[in-house]
């Protein structure tokens, strides 16, 4: 035996009560049993719960939660709970402020990862799913989180996932009435088209369409819709993919694959009609700045005008932008359109106009053979890339010209990569002499150069992107010249609108949200189409549409580089289940299913309604119970949740869908809550050293040794050090469970909370977990005797605890009680500390009400020894409902603080004074202070600056 371990035995043999990680792993599972056997987390409801209890009504509430975790098989590192301990502290500290708090966590269960795990292995995804979530339950239960275990929801599960359709058929059922300002049931509508109070697009009367022309128009207002429409198709994946999960370089997020674009009939969701609503609510959210300018980055709202430009030989054919800068409209001197724009096909010629450049045609027989050659080349670059400052462009001529409505000018239309679909019309009026990019394109394809800004004397060569007087802008019907770009804009856009050349309007960044996947693993959509292609609904009572079982799992995959592929389903090789007979209310007819699944965003836009009434088969959530945890209030005007905490890199996706949905529900009545998450709050991220060797491969952590001359060694060989995430595949993951096992939770829990502010990321260091555990044990030893395992403490009396004791416990009940509040949690660890350790100073035993109070202060953070020291002192209920302790306003005022006294900024005294004395007392003391009056030498004093109790600043004369 070692000399290590026989200390260690001794230690234990002489102090068998001492607290340590096999005694923390005793206490840990009995409290853990006795919560689940108790229903210690359980939050009533207003209805039926909260009945006949006047108390619990009176109590405010706080709806507390955690971004929704995916249950991967590799189990959690010691990163992730890092959010999951923090709100669980504050949860219980408002728990014991008196709060009726639902905190629970539930499961993200469908997506990517299990899918690819059952190609690779022909595992069902639910079968490993479900492990992956087991694990994490007890990972999740060993750090003694208050959960309340009857709320949690799995997205896999059909009882859940039927609400997630049913919401789908609510937003496919609807329509956006811009007059209204709000989603309006698209029987509404209909009945608008049937009655003529709305005219029918293209002028026909609503009874002369076709079901299938009915079907089509309805598409073009339905809040949910199928369009042939360009898409991010990711052979690599078998799948299309939103914008956002589309890196920078125009690969997919997951995997690295190339993503082509494409165009392809796929389901979307209109957000785009919410882009105002979005917008302008964030600023009632209590949301940190940075994500909320996110937001209204991607959401991209932008004034202008949008113009239509007559095309050549093209009928009534026009080519419409959006400007924001119609008062140059003079200067446009050719356009571009993006390669995947739907009118280039139809404006093109058969053959090259007469003395067409050689340069314009890129060297093809044809318009058609240059666009088709030129798309090609596009499909393969990301947006990112198509929009790179400064790098050569390319494009080529269309054949076709268009007219400028201002000049009559005959211009060329190009098709050129550097604009996109995604933003305005997919078309611009090219302006060279005021856009950098458009002077670029002029000069490489030998186009004219008008300026319609008056530059700075001297500017030449280049675009003048900045303000100035217009120049070079007027006919004879219209003079912009001399005008400011406010006026100027004003002019152009009032003369557009008269003559139906163009009009004011308001431009989005924000793109229609791509809801289609060709996957297995998600939610069925519940459509099904009938002989004529035309989309139905599924009724209520046909929900849930399960999943079916399929022989094989993966979308048809493809060569990662060929463009040119299509999607093929796992759901479109299940015969019996696409081709069905129902009745949907007019007899039996044939349907073939919709044979995509949702994203896997689709059961977290709406799982804390969920949470709120998940046993309910009726209702997606009852009205009375949404409104009591989520309803809005002061302070809160759109509703949510009260405290919701995650990663920011959530900013633009599930945040903004999940706020879209919110407001369908909404306007639909189905919710009183117009925003899903009041307060939103981001964590920082546990980092860990990697190691990697000279090959730049990660190396197992645990196997490296650091040197004397404090360089790094793996099995003898030279490693190099790096700060990064932590994670399985760098080596250098940690799990809760080794660190539970060597110190216990609760000392896992103080250690995470103790490194650093909540929103901050910080490095991991195993090695300082001890401080946390020692903390605990001198805890421990304040109340317990180590040898017997009784406690200590000693019955209050008048003299039981000193005056010092009593100050250094209520500023640190009132200081931590203010942390804990604010999520500071590290900075209240500190404050319960710096008490413990005045007690163990102190030598004496604890007073009755002291123990007590230092256990209920400590009890959010480290709860399973709380609740153990709890029922040592006597006490037969869970500490968990008890009565955070009040500071006494007595003790927490210093009887003096020190004021310094500067004279020429340097100290000369210091004086210990009342903090309530005043602005003129304090002078009179300073300045007859014998230190000061040695220091002015009986010179005369010009001024004095008081800041009491702290500064006093003396300026001699």
């Amino acid at each position: 035996m070692s000399e290590t371990n026989s200390a260690a035995s001794a230690a234990e043999v002489a102090a068998p009560h001492r607290y340590t990680a096999a005694l923390a792993a005793d206490i840990e599972a009995r409290w853990q049993d006795f919560w689940d056997a108790n229903g210690t987390y359980e939050a009533p409801n207003p209805s039926g719960d909260l009945a006949g209890d006047p108390a619990l009504v009176a109590r405010p509430k706080k709806f507390i939660m955690d971004m929704f975790p995916y249950p991967s098989g590799a189990g959690l590192h010691v990163g992730h709970p890092l959010g999951y301990i923090a709100t669980d502290v504050y949860a219980r500290h408002q728990r014991m402020t008196g709060h009726n708090v639902l905190h629970t966590l539930g499961f993200d269960a469908f997506g990517l990862p299990a899918e690819q795990h059952a190609v690779a292995t022909g595992t069902h995804p639910r079968v490993s799913t479900e492990a992956a979530m087991e694990n994490m339950k007890r990972q999740l239960r060993r750090l003694g989180l208050g959960h309340d275990q009857r709320r949690s929801i799995a997205t896999i599960d059909p009882a859940y996932y039927r609400w997630t359709q049913w919401i789908f058929v609510q937003i496919f059922n609807s329509w956006y009435d811009e007059t209204a300002g709000t989603a309006r049931p698209i029987a509404e509508l209909v009945a608008q088209f049937e009655s003529g109070e709305r005219t029918v697009p293209g002028g026909r009367s609503w009874s002369d369409l076709s079901a299938a022309e009915r079907s089509d128009v309805l598409g073009g207002y339905r809040l949910a819709y199928a369009s042939d429409a360009p898409v991010n198709w990711c052979p690599g994946l078998g799948t299309v993919l939103a914008n956002e999960e589309v890196t920078a370089d125009g690969r997919s997020e997951r995997g690295n694959f190339p993503v082509f674009k494409a165009k392809l009939r796929q389901w979307n969701m209109r957000i785009t009609a919410y882009a105002d609503r979005l917008l302008n609510d964030l600023d009632a959210l209590d949301w940190p700045e940075a994500i909320k300018q996110q937001q209204r980055n991607w959401i991209g709202r932008s004034e202008g005008a949008r113009v239509g430009f007559a095309v050549e030989g093209a009928g009534d054919a026009r080519i419409t932008v959006f400007t924001t800068r119609p008062d140059t409209l003079f200067g446009a001197t050719y356009m571009v359109l993006a390669p995947e724009h739907g009118l280039i096909d139809s404006i093109l010629p058969a053959e090259w106009p007469q003395g067409v450049k050689e340069a314009w045609t890129g060297g093809a027989a044809t318009p058609a053979d240059a666009v088709a050659a030129y798309r090609k080349q596009a499909q393969s670059k990301s947006d990112v890339e198509r929009q790179t400052e400064h790098k050569d462009k390319t494009g080529v001529f269309t054949g076709a010209y268009a007219v400028n409505p201002v000049t009559g000018t005959r211009i060329p239309v190009f098709v050129a990569d550097y604009v996109l679909m995604g933003y305005g019309t997919g078309a611009i009026m090219a302006v060279p002499g005021q856009d950098e990019r458009d002077w670029e394109f002029a000069e490489a394809f030998s186009l004219p150069i008008i300026r319609t800004v008056q530059p700075p004397e001297g500017w030449e060569g280049e675009a003048f992107t900045g303000q100035g007087p217009a120049i070079n802008s007027s006919n004879d019907q219209i003079s912009l010249d001399g005008l400011e770009v406010g006026e100027a804009k004003a002019r152009i856009t009032a003369w557009l609108a008269e003559r139906g050349i163009g009009e004011g309007t308001v431009n989005f960044r924000l793109r229609d949200w791509l809801f289609s996947r060709q996957r297995y693993w998600g939610e069925p959509f519940p459509i099904v189409y009938d002989e004529d292609g035309v989309a139905h609904s599924l009724p209520e009572s046909m929900l849930p549409l399960e999943l079916p079982e399929v022989e094989d799992y993966s979308p048809r995959t493809f060569d990662p580089d060929d463009a040119d592929s299509r999607p093929e389903t796992p759901l479109s090789r299940n015969e019996d289940w696409v081709n069905v007979t129902l009745d949907l209310g007019d007899g039996p007819r044939a349907y073939r299913r919709e044979t995509n699944t949702m994203p896997n965003w689709a059961g977290s836009c709406w799982y804390e309604l969920r949470y709120l009434d998940p046993d309910n088969s009726e209702q997606l959530v009852a009205p009375d119970i949404e409104r009591y945890w989520m309803g809005p209030r002061d302070g809160m005007p759109h509703g949510g949740v009260d405290l919701y905490v995650g990663g920011a890199e959530h900013a633009v996706l599930h945040l903004l869908y999940a706020r879209f949905w919110s407001k369908v529900l909404f306007d639909l009545g189905h919710v009183s809550s117009a925003e899903p998450f009041h307060k939103l709050f981001n964590q920082g991220m546990i980092q860990a050293y990697v190691y990697r060797d000279s090959r730049g491969f990660p190396v197992q952590a645990t196997e490296v040794e650091e040197l004397p001359d404090g360089t790094f060694v793996h099995r003898g060989e030279p490693v190099r050090r790096e700060l990064g995430k932590m994670g399985k595949s760098l080596k250098n993951a940690v799990t809760p469970d080794e660190i539970a096992a060597e110190y216990g939770a609760d000392t896992l829990r103080l250690y995470e909370m103790a490194m650093g502010p909540l929103d901050v990321s910080r490095p991991w260091d195993t090695r300082a977990v001890v401080g946390q555990y020692r903390l605990l044990q001198r805890l421990w030893r304040n109340i317990v005797d180590e040898s017997t395992g009784r406690v200590t403490v000693v019955e209050d009396c008048a003299e039981a605890a000193d005056e010092a004791v009593l100050r250094a416990l209520h500023k640190a009940i009132d200081g931590a009680g203010q942390d804990m509040a604010a999520l500071r949690f590290n900075t209240a660890i500190a404050k319960i500390t710096e008490l413990n350790n005045h007690l163990t100073k102190a030598a004496a035993p604890l007073p009755r009400s002291v123990a007590e109070r230092l256990v209920l202060l400590i009890a959010p953070l480290a709860p399973h020894v709380a609740e153990e020291l709890w029922a040592k002192l006597g006490h037969s209920d869970s500490v968990v409902h008890q009565d955070f302790p009040v500071a006494d306003p007595a003790y927490v005022v210093d009887e003096s603080v020190t004021c310094v006294v500067q004279i020429k900024g340097k100290i000369r005294a210091r004086l210990e004074v009342s903090p309530s004395i005043s602005d003129t007392e304090l002078e009179t003391l300073a300045l007859a202070d014998p230190a000061v009056v040695a220091a002015l030498g009986g010179g005369g004093v010009r001024k004095v600056i008081v800041r009491a109790p702290k500064l006093v600043n003396i300026v001699p004369a």
